[in-house]
């Protein structure tokens, strides 16, 4: 089991107030953009670097749904969210998160990271060049709810396994391939990563891979968060998403190539 046993973790320290900050900050990204995983996991991976990195992956999880939860409900509250199309994408990310957290023991995940830098890189070009990508919404494609439900399986499949920047690919996603704009893409992202993260949870809890002292009050400085990050985005709009949405996408490639040419 872990190397740091759980009541030595949880105690009232440094690293754990460090780790509650980077937990808010992380809720705040991941409510208006997704990419909160950028700040969090490696948080956790730094406080306690002798700790299996399953346990680690867990009490992210629980810490980073608590958040995603939250401002979900926020923003179904202010934004009109196409159900029809979002609802069937997350039962299929659901499915797809688990099947990926299973695969993962298989097979290395160290091929992926050239191929998801590309990507991100990619996405990034085309997000800066198209300045009126996701301004505002638009109608949706007569493919919506069939490519809605391949992308909520594809990537689901992706967080499991991987994970990295899946929140800023869901918005992307939404925005490129259906049209939506900006904000109710992060809107809708959070259905999706909720569903993705209780997928993980099925898999780690069983497996006791979950420091609750530690997740916890991650849990609630994640919430609080969250909330300040949906509130700003949505008095912000579309345009301070879209921005945003640039700055964290850079930082995940400027992260992933650092590791990768590292």
């Amino acid at each position: 089991m872990a190397h740091v046993d759980e009541g030595a973790a949880a105690q009232v320290s440094v690293e754990l107030l460090a780790l509650c900050f980077a937990a808010f900050l992380a809720g705040f990204v991941d409510a208006a953009v997704g990419g909160g995983g950028l700040i969090q996991l490696p948080a956790l991976m730094l406080a306690y670097p002798e700790a299996p990195l399953p346990v680690l992956f867990g009490t992210n999880k629980l810490a980073s749904i608590a958040g995603t939860s939250v401002a979900l409900v926020r923003y179904a509250l202010a934004v009109s969210l196409r159900w029809s199309v979002i609802a069937p994408a997350a039962a299929l990310a659901f499915i797809g998160s688990f099947l990926g957290a299973r695969a993962v023991s298989a097979m290395p995940t160290s091929a992926l990271r050239p191929v998801v830098l590309l990507l991100l890189v990619a996405v990034a070009v085309y997000t800066l060049i198209r300045k009126d990508l996701g301004a505002k919404s638009g109608q949706l494609p007569p493919y919506a709810a069939l490519g809605a439900a391949a992308l909520g399986a594809a990537l689901g499949f992706y967080d499991g396994f991987f994970g990295p920047g899946t929140g800023s690919f869901f918005i992307f996603a939404l925005v490129g391939a259906l049209r939506f704009g900006f904000l109710e893409a992060s809107a809708s992202a959070k259905l999706l990563n909720v569903a993705t993260n209780l997928a993980a949870l099925a898999w780690f809890l069983p497996q006791g891979q979950v420091w609750f002292g530690v997740a916890l009050p991650m849990a609630l400085c994640n919430i609080l968060g969250s909330t300040a990050g949906a509130r700003v985005a949505l008095s912000r709009g579309s345009q301070f998403v879209r921005q945003l949405f640039l700055i964290v996408v850079t930082l995940m490639v400027a992260k992933l190539g650092y590791e990768w040419f590292g």
